[in-house]
């Protein structure tokens, strides 16, 4: 599969098969209490229980799968805050190949640790996007390795679809999904699951407000370029990508924008009610339900993709005495 070519519906099941016994059915919760703040039923995917501890083993597996050999042994490149990178590093050492990822700097340290772990080989640079792109293209150009993007990469969106894949099959009935957006590949993933199962699920997401790219993009009809991201969600600070933008700008409904207070309220409310400890970056589509955006469209069941739990543990007593 070409990493540049936009991947088609088609795609959804080839990337299940391909993942199957490799990457966690993860299980659907629900919460009454959350639920009734939203004013209607809510499910929670639990991504946080993924390989990985996030979503990101989904892409970085699939986009590992469809290596030839020959690309394999010249191991693979990243860049990546995170999640990104540590799935990657793990899908790389399970097929017993090398994988090099740039890392910003401020990237928090229970991800630098994950990565490390899976072996992932350390190339730090600064917190931009243009920095990012830059140290890629050289680390590729010194290993010859495979640029495997973090989300504008259509063998990594075609794994995403599996999230949501699992979702339509685990909920009856489903009026919608909501992921998170950052630089687009779950959400233009989960595009292809809808699209492929034929149902009349509509699809909208949540976005940071100090990293609105993608909201402002689907406002505009023109992608547009990132703010100076100012946001506790660090793993959303990405751009929205070229593949991911042409498949959501034709399938999402709206993309909703709550403020880093909503997204600690909903954090908090997470914690409290769910007993779930997740991201920051993944409480923002909760956040978006608590507004009761989606009851008000009249919507009954509504699925959150909760992302990932790799959050730094020493950070939480911060997030909890935060006041909102």
């Amino acid at each position: 599969m070409d990493a540049h070519i936009v991947p088609g519906p088609g795609v959804v099941e080839e990337a299940r098969k391909r993942l199957e016994g490799v990457v966690s059915c993860t299980p659907v919760l629900t919460c009454p209490a959350l639920s009734e703040q939203a004013g209607c039923e809510l499910f929670l995917k639990c991504e946080n229980l993924q390989h990985a501890g996030a979503f990101k083993f989904r892409g970085a597996s699939h986009a590992i799968a469809v290596l030839t050999d020959e690309e394999a042994s010249r191991g693979v490149v990243t860049h990546s805050s995170g999640n990104h990178g540590g799935a990657l590093a793990l899908a790389a050492q399970r097929r017993g190949i090398p994988c090099h990822v740039v890392v910003p700097q401020g990237t928090t340290k229970r991800k630098v640790h994950a990565m490390e772990q899976a072996g992932a080989l350390l190339h730090w640079c600064d917190d931009n996007q243009s920095a990012r792109e830059a140290a890629c293209a050289e680390v590729c150009a010194q290993t010859g390795g495979e640029l495997v993007h973090p989300y504008d990469d259509a063998r990594v969106v075609a794994g995403q679809s599996t999230c949501a894949a699992e979702v339509l099959e685990q909920v009856p009935d489903l009026d919608a999904i909501v992921p998170p957006v950052g630089g687009g590949g779950l959400l233009s993933g989960t595009c292809l699951a809808v699209a492929a199962s034929g149902r009349s699920v509509k699809v909208h997401a949540a976005e940071p407000k100090n990293a609105d790219d993608a909201a402002r993009s689907l406002a505009t009809g023109v992608r547009q370029p990132p703010p100076p991201a100012n946001t506790i969600c660090e793993g959303l600070k990405t751009a929205l990508g070229e593949i991911p933008w042409a498949i959501i700008k034709e399938h999402v409904q709206s993309i909703e924008v709550v403020d880093d207070d909503q997204v600690l309220h909903a954090w908090r409310a997470v914690l409290r009610e769910a007993r779930i400890i997740i991201e920051p970056a993944c409480a923002v589509p909760v956040a978006a339900a608590l507004t009761g955006v989606f009851g008000r469209l009249g919507y009954r069941k509504v699925a959150l993709i909760l992302t990932g739990g790799n959050i730094d543990l020493d950070r939480i007593p911060e997030f909890l005495s935060r006041t909102v």
